[in-house]
Protein backbone atom coordinates (compact mmCIF):
# COMPACT_ATOMS: atom_id res chain seq x y z
CA UNK A 1 0.00 0.00 0.00
CA UNK A 2 1.43 3.68 -0.78
CA UNK A 3 2.07 5.48 1.97
CA UNK A 4 1.99 8.77 -0.13
CA UNK A 5 -1.05 11.22 -0.86
CA UNK A 6 -2.76 10.41 -4.39
CA UNK A 7 -6.20 11.97 -5.40
CA UNK A 8 -8.21 11.76 -8.37
CA UNK A 9 -8.69 14.86 -10.60
CA UNK A 10 -12.33 15.02 -11.84
CA UNK A 11 -10.92 14.30 -15.30
CA UNK A 12 -9.51 11.28 -13.98
CA UNK A 13 -6.23 12.64 -13.53
CA UNK A 14 -3.87 11.20 -10.51
CA UNK A 15 -2.91 14.02 -8.55
CA UNK A 16 0.25 13.74 -5.99
CA UNK A 17 2.89 15.45 -4.50
CA UNK A 18 6.36 14.51 -5.24
CA UNK A 19 7.22 13.73 -1.07
CA UNK A 20 10.90 14.73 -0.27
CA UNK A 21 12.66 11.17 0.92
CA UNK A 22 12.23 11.13 -3.37
CA UNK A 23 14.26 14.48 -3.73
CA UNK A 24 17.17 13.45 -6.30
CA UNK A 25 15.57 11.02 -7.96
CA UNK A 26 14.62 10.70 -11.98
CA UNK A 27 11.12 11.33 -12.44
CA UNK A 28 10.44 7.37 -13.31
CA UNK A 29 11.90 6.27 -10.58
CA UNK A 30 10.00 9.03 -8.32
CA UNK A 31 6.45 7.43 -9.99
CA UNK A 32 7.83 4.14 -9.42
CA UNK A 33 7.54 4.55 -5.73
CA UNK A 34 4.58 6.33 -6.39
CA UNK A 35 2.62 3.89 -7.97
CA UNK A 36 4.60 0.41 -7.49
CA UNK A 37 1.27 -1.10 -8.50
CA UNK A 38 2.14 -0.14 -12.59
CA UNK A 39 5.70 -1.24 -14.01
CA UNK A 40 8.87 1.13 -14.73
CA UNK A 41 8.31 0.48 -18.45
CA UNK A 42 4.75 1.35 -18.32
CA UNK A 43 5.40 4.58 -16.27
CA UNK A 44 8.42 5.56 -18.55
CA UNK A 45 5.88 5.07 -21.90
CA UNK A 46 2.90 7.62 -20.54
CA UNK A 47 5.96 9.96 -20.08
CA UNK A 48 7.51 9.56 -23.19
CA UNK A 49 3.34 9.77 -24.72
CA UNK A 50 2.97 12.95 -22.78
CA UNK A 51 0.57 11.82 -20.32
CA UNK A 52 2.95 12.85 -17.14
CA UNK A 53 2.97 16.96 -16.13
CA UNK A 54 5.05 18.34 -13.67
CA UNK A 55 3.97 21.40 -11.82
CA UNK A 56 1.57 22.01 -14.99
CA UNK A 57 4.49 21.31 -18.03
CA UNK A 58 4.84 18.02 -19.58
CA UNK A 59 8.01 16.21 -18.23
CA UNK A 60 10.67 14.03 -19.95
CA UNK A 61 11.90 10.92 -18.52
CA UNK A 62 15.64 12.17 -17.30
CA UNK A 63 14.00 14.68 -15.22
CA UNK A 64 14.66 14.83 -12.08
CA UNK A 65 12.30 16.14 -8.94
CA UNK A 66 13.59 17.33 -5.91
CA UNK A 67 10.12 17.01 -3.71
CA UNK A 68 7.24 19.03 -3.41
CA UNK A 69 6.31 19.25 -7.61
CA UNK A 70 2.52 18.60 -8.12
CA UNK A 71 2.47 15.19 -10.43
CA UNK A 72 -0.34 14.80 -12.87
CA UNK A 73 -0.65 11.04 -14.59
CA UNK A 74 -3.41 10.68 -16.78
CA UNK A 75 -2.95 6.60 -17.82
CA UNK A 76 -6.44 6.26 -18.67
CA UNK A 77 -6.24 8.43 -21.60
CA UNK A 78 -2.97 7.57 -23.34
CA UNK A 79 -3.91 7.03 -27.11
CA UNK A 80 -3.61 3.81 -29.15
CA UNK A 81 -1.36 3.09 -32.25
CA UNK A 82 -4.59 4.00 -34.02
CA UNK A 83 -8.50 3.59 -33.28
CA UNK A 84 -8.90 -0.51 -34.14
CA UNK A 85 -12.26 -1.23 -34.93
CA UNK A 86 -14.89 -3.77 -32.85
CA UNK A 87 -15.60 -6.26 -35.07
CA UNK A 88 -18.25 -8.96 -34.01
CA UNK A 89 -15.73 -12.30 -34.23
CA UNK A 90 -17.28 -15.45 -31.95
CA UNK A 91 -14.34 -16.19 -29.58
CA UNK A 92 -14.01 -19.57 -27.83
CA UNK A 93 -14.46 -18.08 -23.96
CA UNK A 94 -13.00 -20.52 -21.24
CA UNK A 95 -13.07 -18.04 -18.31
CA UNK A 96 -14.08 -14.81 -17.87
CA UNK A 97 -14.73 -12.32 -15.09
CA UNK A 98 -14.23 -8.67 -14.19
CA UNK A 99 -10.38 -9.02 -14.01
CA UNK A 100 -9.23 -11.83 -16.56
CA UNK A 101 -10.73 -13.18 -19.81
CA UNK A 102 -9.11 -16.65 -20.84
CA UNK A 103 -10.00 -17.61 -24.73
CA UNK A 104 -9.26 -20.79 -26.71
CA UNK A 105 -7.44 -19.31 -30.07
CA UNK A 106 -8.22 -21.06 -33.30
CA UNK A 107 -5.35 -21.28 -35.83
CA UNK A 108 -5.75 -18.73 -38.11
CA UNK A 109 -6.47 -16.02 -36.18
CA UNK A 110 -3.78 -13.31 -36.00
CA UNK A 111 -3.81 -11.91 -32.43
CA UNK A 112 -3.07 -8.46 -32.88
CA UNK A 113 -3.53 -5.99 -35.94
CA UNK A 114 -0.39 -5.36 -38.00
CA UNK A 115 0.71 -4.77 -41.71
CA UNK A 116 -1.53 -6.91 -43.54
CA UNK A 117 -4.20 -7.67 -40.72
CA UNK A 118 -5.61 -4.28 -39.46
CA UNK A 119 -9.24 -6.00 -39.27
CA UNK A 120 -10.35 -9.49 -38.31
CA UNK A 121 -7.87 -10.10 -35.58
CA UNK A 122 -8.42 -11.36 -31.86
CA UNK A 123 -7.76 -7.82 -31.05
CA UNK A 124 -10.70 -6.53 -32.87
CA UNK A 125 -13.02 -9.04 -31.71
CA UNK A 126 -11.87 -8.32 -28.04
CA UNK A 127 -13.23 -4.75 -28.93
CA UNK A 128 -16.36 -6.11 -29.18
CA UNK A 129 -16.88 -8.29 -26.21
CA UNK A 130 -15.46 -6.33 -23.81
CA UNK A 131 -15.47 -2.19 -25.02
CA UNK A 132 -13.86 -1.15 -21.81
CA UNK A 133 -10.85 -2.87 -22.81
CA UNK A 134 -10.16 0.04 -25.69
CA UNK A 135 -8.95 1.98 -22.40
CA UNK A 136 -6.23 -0.74 -21.68
CA UNK A 137 -3.16 -0.87 -23.71
CA UNK A 138 -3.15 -3.85 -26.16
CA UNK A 139 -6.78 -4.14 -25.51
CA UNK A 140 -5.31 -6.13 -22.33
CA UNK A 141 -3.39 -8.61 -24.49
CA UNK A 142 -0.49 -9.89 -22.59
CA UNK A 143 1.07 -12.84 -23.96
CA UNK A 144 0.84 -13.81 -28.02
CA UNK A 145 0.17 -16.77 -29.80
CA UNK A 146 1.32 -17.26 -34.00
CA UNK A 147 -1.62 -17.02 -36.12
CA UNK A 148 -1.68 -20.60 -36.90
CA UNK A 149 -0.73 -21.97 -33.54
CA UNK A 150 -4.15 -22.76 -31.42
CA UNK A 151 -4.94 -22.43 -27.73
CA UNK A 152 -5.19 -20.87 -24.81
CA UNK A 153 -4.66 -17.06 -24.22
CA UNK A 154 -5.12 -15.05 -21.16
CA UNK A 155 -6.39 -11.16 -21.86
CA UNK A 156 -6.26 -8.68 -19.02
CA UNK A 157 -9.14 -6.67 -18.58
CA UNK A 158 -7.93 -3.70 -16.41
CA UNK A 159 -4.73 -1.80 -16.13
CA UNK A 160 -3.52 -3.11 -13.32
CA UNK A 161 -4.32 -6.80 -13.98
CA UNK A 162 -2.60 -6.07 -17.16
CA UNK A 163 0.80 -5.10 -15.28
CA UNK A 164 0.67 -8.22 -12.62
CA UNK A 165 -0.08 -10.44 -15.39
CA UNK A 166 3.74 -8.91 -17.31
CA UNK A 167 5.42 -9.25 -13.74
CA UNK A 168 4.43 -13.35 -13.20
CA UNK A 169 5.60 -13.69 -17.42
CA UNK A 170 8.75 -11.78 -16.50
CA UNK A 171 9.03 -14.04 -13.60
CA UNK A 172 8.24 -17.12 -14.93
CA UNK A 173 5.49 -18.17 -12.95
CA UNK A 174 3.20 -18.01 -15.75
CA UNK A 175 2.76 -22.26 -16.70
CA UNK A 176 2.79 -22.75 -20.66
CA UNK A 177 2.38 -25.94 -22.22
CA UNK A 178 2.05 -27.02 -25.70
CA UNK A 179 1.33 -29.98 -27.62
CA UNK A 180 3.75 -29.68 -30.58
CA UNK A 181 3.59 -32.90 -33.31
CA UNK A 182 7.42 -33.07 -35.01
CA UNK A 183 8.96 -34.74 -37.53
CA UNK A 184 11.46 -37.45 -36.58
CA UNK A 185 11.69 -40.02 -33.52
CA UNK A 186 12.28 -39.07 -30.52
CA UNK A 187 12.94 -41.91 -27.29
CA UNK A 188 13.44 -39.27 -24.07
CA UNK A 189 12.35 -35.59 -23.10
CA UNK A 190 14.80 -32.70 -22.73
CA UNK A 191 15.41 -29.36 -22.72
CA UNK A 192 16.84 -26.59 -25.25
CA UNK A 193 18.13 -23.67 -23.34
CA UNK A 194 19.56 -22.00 -25.91
CA UNK A 195 19.03 -17.74 -27.21
CA UNK A 196 16.44 -16.67 -29.23
CA UNK A 197 17.50 -13.38 -31.90
CA UNK A 198 16.42 -12.03 -35.18
CA UNK A 199 17.35 -14.43 -37.81
CA UNK A 200 20.59 -12.07 -39.33
CA UNK A 201 20.27 -12.84 -43.23
CA UNK A 202 15.76 -12.97 -42.83
CA UNK A 203 14.41 -10.51 -40.34
CA UNK A 204 11.25 -12.03 -40.89
CA UNK A 205 12.40 -15.11 -39.01
CA UNK A 206 13.78 -16.36 -35.70
CA UNK A 207 17.23 -18.46 -34.76
CA UNK A 208 19.35 -19.98 -32.21
CA UNK A 209 21.40 -16.55 -31.78
CA UNK A 210 24.41 -16.01 -29.52
CA UNK A 211 23.53 -12.39 -29.49
CA UNK A 212 19.57 -13.72 -28.49
CA UNK A 213 18.10 -13.38 -25.43
CA UNK A 214 17.74 -15.77 -22.90
CA UNK A 215 15.18 -18.67 -23.91
CA UNK A 216 14.40 -21.83 -22.75
CA UNK A 217 11.82 -24.81 -23.28
CA UNK A 218 11.37 -28.45 -21.66
CA UNK A 219 9.69 -31.31 -23.57
CA UNK A 220 8.84 -34.70 -23.39
CA UNK A 221 7.62 -37.46 -25.36
CA UNK A 222 3.36 -38.11 -25.32
CA UNK A 223 3.20 -40.42 -28.18
CA UNK A 224 6.01 -41.47 -30.74
CA UNK A 225 5.17 -42.92 -34.03
CA UNK A 226 7.83 -43.65 -36.99
CA UNK A 227 9.10 -40.84 -38.50
CA UNK A 228 7.28 -38.21 -35.97
CA UNK A 229 7.03 -37.46 -32.57
CA UNK A 230 4.15 -35.80 -30.48
CA UNK A 231 5.40 -33.99 -28.19
CA UNK A 232 4.40 -32.02 -24.73
CA UNK A 233 7.00 -28.72 -24.01
CA UNK A 234 6.35 -26.44 -21.28
CA UNK A 235 7.82 -22.43 -21.62
CA UNK A 236 10.01 -21.20 -19.25
CA UNK A 237 10.69 -17.87 -21.74
CA UNK A 238 8.46 -16.47 -24.37
CA UNK A 239 10.31 -15.66 -26.89
CA UNK A 240 8.71 -15.08 -30.52
CA UNK A 241 8.51 -18.55 -32.03
CA UNK A 242 10.43 -19.91 -29.63
CA UNK A 243 9.45 -23.35 -29.63
CA UNK A 244 9.09 -23.31 -33.54
CA UNK A 245 13.08 -22.27 -33.25
CA UNK A 246 14.05 -24.69 -30.75
CA UNK A 247 12.86 -27.21 -32.72
CA UNK A 248 13.55 -26.91 -35.44
CA UNK A 249 17.74 -26.18 -33.82
CA UNK A 250 17.00 -29.66 -32.34
CA UNK A 251 16.45 -30.98 -36.32
CA UNK A 252 12.99 -31.91 -35.22
CA UNK A 253 10.94 -29.02 -36.50
CA UNK A 254 6.90 -29.13 -36.26
CA UNK A 255 4.63 -31.01 -38.84
CA UNK A 256 3.49 -28.19 -40.96
CA UNK A 257 5.68 -25.25 -40.29
CA UNK A 258 6.65 -23.92 -43.42
CA UNK A 259 8.68 -20.89 -42.37
CA UNK A 260 11.01 -23.11 -40.20
CA UNK A 261 10.98 -26.64 -42.55
CA UNK A 262 14.44 -27.10 -43.95
CA UNK A 263 13.60 -29.12 -47.08
CA UNK A 264 11.86 -32.67 -47.39
CA UNK A 265 12.12 -34.71 -44.00
CA UNK A 266 12.62 -38.28 -43.51
CA UNK A 267 9.56 -40.16 -43.65
CA UNK A 268 7.86 -43.38 -43.87
CA UNK A 269 6.30 -43.79 -46.88
CA UNK A 270 2.71 -44.55 -45.66
CA UNK A 271 3.17 -40.98 -43.80
CA UNK A 272 4.55 -38.70 -45.92
CA UNK A 273 1.77 -37.23 -47.93
CA UNK A 274 0.02 -37.07 -44.83
CA UNK A 275 2.46 -35.58 -42.95
CA UNK A 276 3.52 -32.55 -45.65
CA UNK A 277 -0.21 -32.26 -46.34
CA UNK A 278 -0.82 -30.50 -43.25
CA UNK A 279 -1.71 -27.00 -43.62
CA UNK A 280 -0.26 -25.36 -40.60
CA UNK A 281 2.33 -26.21 -37.78
CA UNK A 282 1.00 -28.28 -35.83
CA UNK A 283 1.21 -26.56 -32.18
CA UNK A 284 -1.41 -26.19 -29.49
CA UNK A 285 -1.37 -24.21 -26.33
CA UNK A 286 -2.96 -26.95 -23.81
CA UNK A 287 -2.92 -25.77 -20.55
CA UNK A 288 -2.19 -22.49 -18.38
CA UNK A 289 -1.53 -21.39 -15.10
CA UNK A 290 -1.37 -18.13 -13.20
CA UNK A 291 -2.14 -15.98 -10.25
CA UNK A 292 -4.96 -14.26 -10.20
CA UNK A 293 -4.05 -10.54 -9.83
CA UNK A 294 -7.06 -10.13 -7.78
CA UNK A 295 -8.04 -12.86 -5.23
CA UNK A 296 -4.19 -14.44 -5.50
CA UNK A 297 -5.77 -17.67 -6.37
CA UNK A 298 -4.00 -20.27 -8.52
CA UNK A 299 -5.59 -21.03 -11.30
CA UNK A 300 -5.54 -23.38 -14.19
CA UNK A 301 -7.04 -24.22 -17.38
CA UNK A 302 -6.80 -26.96 -20.05
CA UNK A 303 -7.87 -27.00 -23.98
CA UNK A 304 -7.78 -30.12 -25.91
CA UNK A 305 -6.20 -30.57 -29.31
CA UNK A 306 -8.61 -28.94 -31.85
CA UNK A 307 -10.22 -30.86 -34.59
CA UNK A 308 -7.92 -30.60 -37.06
CA UNK A 309 -5.01 -31.82 -35.08
CA UNK A 310 -6.79 -34.68 -33.52
CA UNK A 311 -7.99 -35.93 -36.82
CA UNK A 312 -4.39 -35.71 -37.73
CA UNK A 313 -3.28 -38.40 -35.09
CA UNK A 314 -6.37 -41.00 -35.89
CA UNK A 315 -5.27 -40.74 -39.39
CA UNK A 316 -1.72 -41.56 -38.33
CA UNK A 317 -2.86 -44.28 -35.90
CA UNK A 318 -5.27 -45.47 -39.00
CA UNK A 319 -2.09 -45.75 -40.76
CA UNK A 320 0.81 -47.00 -38.20
CA UNK A 321 0.18 -48.54 -35.19
CA UNK A 322 1.62 -46.67 -32.34
CA UNK A 323 4.99 -47.40 -30.28
CA UNK A 324 4.19 -47.26 -26.46
CA UNK A 325 5.82 -44.65 -24.93
CA UNK A 326 6.62 -44.00 -21.27
CA UNK A 327 6.89 -40.48 -21.83
CA UNK A 328 9.36 -39.78 -19.37
CA UNK A 329 11.11 -35.69 -19.40
CA UNK A 330 12.63 -33.02 -17.92
CA UNK A 331 10.05 -32.18 -15.44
Amino acid sequence: MRDYSVNTHPDDALQMEVPHDCAGLRLDQALAKLLPEYSRSRLQEWITSRQVRVDGAFATTKQKVWGGERLEVLPQSIPSEQPYLAEDIALDIVYEDDTLLVLNKPAGLVVHPGSGNWEGTLLNALLHHAPQLAEVPRAGIVHRLDKDTSGLLVVAKTLTAQTNLVRQLQARSVKREYLALVYGELRHGGTVDQPIGRHPANRVKMAVTESGKPATTHYQVEMQFPSCTLLRCRLETGRTHQIRVHLAHLKHPLVGDSVYLKGPQKCVPELRELLNGFPRQALHATRLALVHPVSGETMEWHAPLPQDMQQLLQKIRKLITPRPQAGEGSG
